[in-house]
């Protein structure tokens, strides 16, 4: 992985410190961790609301405080529906034969059709992250040209690897994640237009 992609990962929660040039892409992505979940920048504000009334006398007289434990609240591994992504790191092997998931979209999807869509000598995949949005499942193929910064591609649990999309490469994807500083920034606007300064 490129040295930029690393450090976003970094900032966005990630610990790399197993990440090895001498790794697959896979191996590597199965070696990072997260402490938290991740919100993208179009993410709405959820829960925010319900999180004021319980913290309401914190936030009129700490205002501080209170964004440090809202910041702390949201990025936890929580169990709470907030509109996050999770990050995952398991792999989808559907045409490879002898696999677990060898013939899982039989009668769905044709490998020909994926790789119409999917650059890649074989079409295993390795989910990157999911959620409860759309689409809910982002994918990188294993055996993408660019192993140092593949491409992400997108696809839903209710048309599963029958619609997939091109998300561009996976430094520019992680962009659409908010850092914690950008993710309080969004907040703290959205707080001070609804309940005031």
């Amino acid at each position: 992985m490129y040295t930029k992609i690393i450090e976003k990962l970094n900032i966005l929660g990630g610990h790399t410190d197993h990440i090895s040039e001498t790794k697959s892409f896979a191996e590597n992505w199965q070696s990072i961790t997260f402490r938290n979940h991740l919100y993208d920048k179009e993410w709405d504000v959820y829960g925010i609301d319900e999180f004021y009334d319980k913290n309401k006398d914190l936030y009129m007289n700490g205002r501080e405080i209170f964004y440090k434990n809202l910041l702390e609240h949201y990025f936890s591994n929580h169990e709470f529906f907030y509109g996050q992504d999770f990050h995952k790191s398991w792999l989808f092997t559907p045409f490879k034969e002898g696999s677990e998931d060898y013939g899982e979209l039989e009668g769905f999807v044709e490998e020909s059709e994926v790789r119409e869509i999917v650059q890649g000598t074989e079409m295993d995949f390795i989910c990157l992250f999911y959620s409860y949005g759309y689409p809910d499942h982002y994918f990188v193929c294993t055996t993408d040209p660019d192993p140092m910064n593949p491409t992400v591609y997108s696809t839903d649990h209710e048309t599963y690897f029958q619609e997939i999309e091109n998300e561009g490469s996976l430094e520019n994807f992680l962009d659409r994640y908010m850092t914690r500083e950008e993710f309080t920034e969004v907040t703290k606007e959205y707080m001070e237009r609804k309940f005031g300064k």
